[in-house]
């Protein structure tokens, strides 16, 4: 396969997907087979009850529209919703293209974003549960009975949570001041400042703060590209005459952010080498945790913290709360980003910042240094130690990439020359505009694929199945349906099974079990196979990308990968399954559940790829090594939880786990054995959540792929009230 990368185009995001009325429109229901009498009545009968269904379908949608219209109105005529601080709160949004309000009133209040500062959708619902009971949109309820019946605000959003949370009084600073006492050694961190022209007050403020660092063994090496502003000259001198700590020197040509960033790397002589841009600001106590985390772990080669950003009245908002290292995504998005700390002998080692990579010469330089060292090695400290400027010309701003648009071809350049050195087939393209996909090419030999369908062959099903069986391209397919003989009993089922047999890809087994038990099915049917890969799938899952199985072997066979699952839809296409994040509401739920299809979701993670704890079993391709290294399926999980139980002792025993985006299915969930917290399995299922917490409650709260700032309340990515770190150091030093 040609290697190549795609030029980044004006993508738009999928806005909604089809509607149901148009999937009977292509032939799922209702389709006349047989000329017999007997048929055809079956088939008018058909009709008539999908036309009585849609009817009554259409009916509550113009109910909806009329409702969305009058809150629309509604909020619109309260002059409450501030349109402008929205879209640069969340900037998926605008490249959604809709009307932020509507926005808000159909997936943002789900997803808790707040429509103005001053209203915490989640707070005005936890204050209020009668809003909940009503079901009502909370900013909704608010303007049209909350501000008249003098309902209080809750602030809980981003401001307050700075004020509560990440805020330092002068005993904060002392507990501080007290661990850097008791710490065993004091590296000297080497700040790296490449300037160019910047204005006076950012730079000024961008020194400030690495003189009000906390931790004191520091030394600033900032390199000027040539500035044509004499302010410039005037602030370097200015601060180096007055501490010691800060070095400067004096480029003659102007070389761009690559050459002057290694003029700033030939100054320092520090352990380890930070990057601050030259209008960006660092937190007080940000190099304190980082040598704190470089103690604590001797062995971190390279740390990063997470971000938020700065406006123009130097207001802090846009927090990326970021995951531990994350291969799959790097590859997809510089989450990184700042700060970023190395050790100095590594960036010596990878020969320093690439010219010909501006714009995205972090990024270059990450990868490169992340392939010289085990992946342990890259330590990330979840706490908020740098602001980034949002300037119209910076990258952070919503016009960065039109500034710089060269920065996004550079990362792609880095990313594919990174795939390259590593030997890895594959292409980089964009996605909406800014990001990067990355598509693997298929294995010259595919592996034979075993896909595992457990079933109690309901009214559906045999649609479901058909789905695959028609739509998958894979060329060494086997298909284990396994059939729980106690529900073959309509002539249409046995019919069905008749028409499965005959189909020479599929190998049909009938047994009797009794209670359902999931996991002890799918073991048995990979007892079966001795199939290299193999694909766990529910009856109820309806392909839509055709060479679904192909992108997922692909994946699963780099080194590494144990399992991979796919983006899975509800039939009215909103997301059913994007990854699965450990601790969402005791044990795991699913990110961005009910979002629409299409939606960028936190910081366009609903649309990149990345490395993730868990993915469900709903459809899951996973390698036998590693299905057999962590013991199978967990029996004693017989509804519940099993795929989770399994995704964690499969990454225990080293293996990743992968999401893609690129393949898409729907999932109709639980429609054929039922879901497995029904009224009839409440006692079977609180019994293994019980077992699930007894097993991996320390791992279920500390999901290195979520950070502990975010709520395990929703699938939202929304704050935690509290965070789940202190935001002082305790009373032991680091060791």
């Amino acid at each position: 396969m040609r290697r190549m990368i795609s030029r980044p185009r004006d993508n738009k995001v999928p806005a909604g997907g089809r509607m149901l009325a148009e999937r009977h429109a292509t032939g799922y229901v209702g389709r006349v087979t047989s000329a017999s009498a007997a048929m055809i009545r079956s088939a008018e009968h058909n009709r008539q009850r999908v036309q009585r269904y849609l009817k009554r379908k259409l009916k509550q949608l113009r109910y909806a529209l009329r409702d969305e219209d009058h809150d629309l109105r509604l909020v619109e005529q309260s002059g409450l919703f501030d349109r402008e601080w929205y879209l640069q709160q969340y900037p998926d949004v605008g490249e959604l293209k809709i009307n932020p309000i509507l926005h808000y009133l159909r997936s943002g209040a789900a997803e808790g974003r707040d429509p103005n500062p001053e209203f915490s959708t989640w707070g005005y619902m936890e204050t209020y549960p009668d809003v909940v009971a009503h079901g009502m949109n909370p900013f909704v309820h608010y303007v049209r009975y909350g501000r008249p019946e003098g309902r209080v605000l809750i602030r809980k959003d981003y401001a307050a949570w700075i004020d509560e949370f990440d805020t330092l009084s002068n005993e904060d600073r002392a507990v501080f001041h007290r661990a850097i006492g008791r710490f065993p050694s004091t590296p000297l961190v080497s700040i790296l400042m490449p300037v160019y022209n910047t204005r006076r007050e950012h730079l000024e403020r961008a020194i400030q703060s690495v003189t009000a660092q906390l931790y004191p063994h520091w030394e600033l090496c900032i390199s000027d590209d040539a500035s044509t502003r004499p302010e410039v000259r005037e602030v370097l001198d200015g601060f180096a005459a007055r501490d010691p700590r800060i070095k400067v020197s004096y480029r003659e040509r102007n070389g761009h952010i690559a050459a002057n960033s290694n003029s700033a790397l030939a100054l320092a002589t520090g352990e380890y080498v930070a990057l601050l841009d030259h209008d960006d600001e660092l937190a007080e106590q940000a190099l304190f945790w980082f040598v704190h985390e470089a103690i604590a772990h001797p062995e971190m080669e390279i740390g990063y913290c997470d971000e938020d950003k700065l406006d123009a009245e130097g207001r802090r908002f846009g927090a990326l709360f970021k995951p531990d290292w994350n291969p799959a995504m790097i590859m997809a998005q510089n989450y990184v980003c700042h700060m970023t700390m190395y050790r100095r002998s590594l960036i010596a080692r990878a020969g320093g910042f690439r010219v010909g990579f501006e714009g995205s010469q972090d990024l270059d330089l990450l990868l490169r240094c992340a392939e010289m060292i085990e992946p342990e090695k890259i330590r990330h400290i979840p706490r908020l130690l740098y602001h980034w400027r949002a300037d119209s010309g910076s990258t952070a701003s919503e016009l960065g990439l039109e500034a710089k648009p060269y920065a996004w071809e550079a990362g792609a350049r880095a990313i594919q020359e990174h795939l390259d050195r590593r030997g890895i087939s594959a292409s980089v393209s964009s996605v909406i505009g800014q990001y990067y996909h990355v598509e693997y090419a298929r294995p010259r030999q595919p592996p034979k694929v075993a896909i595992v369908i457990p079933t109690a062959i309901k009214t559906f099903v045999p649609r479901c199945i058909s789905s695959v069986l028609k739509h998958t391209t894979y060329p060494d397919l086997e298909v284990i349906v396994m059939v729980d003989e106690s529900h073959v009993e309509t002539a249409a089922q046995k019919k069905f099974l008749e028409h499965l047999r005959a189909d020479r890809r599929v190998r049909l087994t009938l047994y009797r079990d009794q209670p359902f038990n999931y996991s002890r099915t799918n073991n048995r049917a990979v007892a079966l196979t001795d199939a290299p890969v193999i694909c766990l799938l529910n009856d109820d899952v309806e392909v839509i990308t055709r060479d679904w199985l192909e992108r997922l072997v692909a994946r699963v066979q780099l080194e590494g990968v144990g399992a991979v699952g796919p983006m899975l839809y509800y039939p009215h296409d909103c997301i059913q399954h994007a990854g699965v994040v450990l601790g969402i509401g005791g044990i795991a739920g699913h990110q961005f559940l009910n979002m629409p299809r299409g939606s960028a979701g936190y910081f366009g993670r609903a649309l990149l790829e990345q490395d993730l704890s868990c993915v469900t079993a709903a459809c899951m391709v996973i390698r036998r090594e590693a299905f057999e290294g962590a013991g199978g399926f967990n029996e004693d999980l017989a509804i519940a939880f099993n795929d989770v139980d399994l995704c964690v002792r499969v990454r225990r025993k080293g293996w990743r786990i992968l999401w893609t985006p690129t393949v898409e299915m729907y999932h109709h969930e639980s429609a054929s054995l039922g879901k497995h917290n029904a009224p009839q399995r409440q006692a079977l299922f609180e019994q293994e959540i019980k077992l699930m917490r007894r097993m991996w409650g320390e791992i279920l709260d500390a999901d290195p792929f979520f950070n502990p700032n975010l709520s395990l309340a929703t699938p939202y990515y929304t704050l935690a009230f509290p965070p789940r770190i202190s935001k002082l150091p305790g009373d032991q030093a680091p060791a």
